[in-house]
């Protein structure tokens, strides 16, 4: 990611929301180059041309700004791999699967600081991660060709959150290890679900 240049927030005067929303994306910037707790308010404060203290007004706390940061790049990571519905669902799976990858290589140290960094333990972050969760298992819901009502719904509901506990993990171990090419990776992810669902009905319309 780009830095925003501190020279130009020193000369531009910017409302609540948008001095807010600056400090956030530099935290989010800052990403890509550390993990989430070394993200210091002092060198947020001298990005963007601030006193220290200012950042305090818009955030109440250091994990407060923190949890903002995750919610940020949250939201850019469900935009970054949204399901392609000009596709069809195997393809469409396969789609989103390949970007949910090409995602975390481009925000490596972002990705591994939700999910296995020190603030991951933080109550909040942890509410923040299981909402993140919800979001995702809804959108592959959403798409699944069986009805809410069907008795084997909640049964599939706990697998797609299995699942997705899976992809986690498994794109966690390839990014430090790299024991499989990144093809065969997203192959495994795919193929995964629906032999973790154990679904006909999902099985039939993925192979379609």
């Amino acid at each position: 990611m780009s830095r925003s240049g501190s020279g130009e927030s020193k000369r531009v005067r910017l409302s609540p929301d948008e001095r807010r929303l600056q400090l956030i994306t530099l935290g989010a910037e800052m990403l890509g180059e550390r993990a989430l707790q070394d993200i210091s308010v002092d060198d947020i404060a001298k990005e963007a041309g601030i006193s220290r203290g200012l950042l305090f007004h818009y955030f109440a706390s250091v994990g407060e700004f923190h949890e903002a940061i995750a919610r940020h790049v949250s939201a850019e990571f469900l935009t970054a791999t949204a399901p392609d519905r000009s596709l069809g669902l195997f393809d469409m799976l396969r789609d989103s699967v390949e970007r949910y990858v090409d995602y975390v290589e481009d925000n490596r140290a972002a990705y591994h600081a939700i999910l296995r960094g020190p603030s991951s333990y933080n109550p909040g972050m942890v509410t923040y991660v299981n909402e993140s969760r919800s979001a995702i298992a809804e959108l592959v819901l959403t798409e699944v060709p069986i009805p809410p009502d069907d008795p084997d719904r909640p049964r599939l509901s706990l697998a797609v959150r299995g699942w997705i506990a899976f992809v986690e993990e498994t794109i966690l171990t390839w990014m430090s290890e790299k024991p499989v090419t990144r093809e065969q990776l997203i192959e495994l992810l795919v193929e995964s679900l629906p032999a973790l669902a154990l679904s006909p009905a999902l099985a039939e319309a993925l192979r379609g």
